[in-house]
């Protein structure tokens, strides 16, 4: 049942996509215009091309992904911490591994911010939880996430005695379920949960529902900003948001149903 729905996840996050639909649109233009039907192939691109050019000057998915990002407070006050966990996703792990090198993305914040916390709480035990999210790696052999994650945090001074790696979870369903059995947090322990700021609703949902108490979200890798600071030209960029946004609200609406 896991496996059915992490495969039905990833290609509804396909499909969902922004840049899909604009594809799609094109093969429409191009079937009107073979099936002689030119007028709907102008229809169809002058409204293709009036999205774009929205898309394009105005950061539209800031709209959809702030209200996400703020649900939970921008560095919470911290006193006592037993332990950390970072969720996967901050890293580039296939180009760490070509490269024999520790590679971040986007979400490198994930790291950075635990890497931060480990040596604020050098009590505290450090737990990454990520394996590969990949469909191409559904029957194993690819690149795992918390490799990449150890030879990070190792590197950074961090002790091997401190370090949790669980490289198994493919979504955060299974992170929140399977780290838990790896750390086997005891009744009163402190645990601070890292990970991107639109992505910690759907996160503290997993972890609460897998069983974790006294977990404290700690958001960081935010995404938006002002809306006037948004505007002008960058149809990659606000591409990118409302990517991000429309698969935030998505998988929240998904693990919302299921319980997960």
């Amino acid at each position: 049942m896991d496996t059915l729905f992490f495969v039905t996840a990833k290609l509804v996050s396909a499909l969902i996509r922004a840049d899909t639909w604009i594809v799609l649109v094109l093969g429409l233009i191009v079937l009107a215009l073979v099936l002689e039907r030119r007028r709907l192939a102008l229809w169809l691109s002058a409204g293709a091309f009036a999205v774009l050019l929205a898309l394009g000057i105005f950061p539209l998915g800031d709209l959809l992904l702030q209200p996400l990002e703020a649900s939970y407070p921008v560095n919470p006050a911290l006193s006592r911490v037993d332990g950390i966990i970072v969720l996967g996703g901050g890293e580039a792990a296939r180009i760490s591994e070509f490269w024999g090198q520790p590679q971040l993305n986007e979400g490198g914040d994930r790291y950075t911010a635990a890497l931060s916390l480990a040596r604020q709480f050098p009590q505290a035990q450090l737990l990454f939880t990520g394996g590969s999210g990949a469909l191409r790696d559904l029957a194993g052999g690819g690149s795992v996430e918390a490799e990449m994650a150890g030879a990070f945090f190792l590197g950074q001074g961090v002790a091997s005695g401190r370090l949790l790696l669980e490289g198994k979870s493919r979504n955060t369903a299974e992170n929140a379920r399977l780290s838990r059995d790896l750390a086997a947090p005891g009744p009163g322990d402190v645990w601070v949960l890292v990970t991107s700021a639109s992505h910690m609703p759907r996160a503290m949902r997993s972890f609460e529902a897998a069983g974790w108490t006294g977990l404290v979200a700690y958001p960081v890798d935010y995404r938006t900003g002002s809306f006037r600071d948004g505007l002008g030209w960058d149809l990659v960029g606000h591409l990118e948001i409302l990517n991000a946004a429309i698969r935030a609200h998505v998988g929240q609406l998904a693990y919302r149903l299921t319980g997960r």
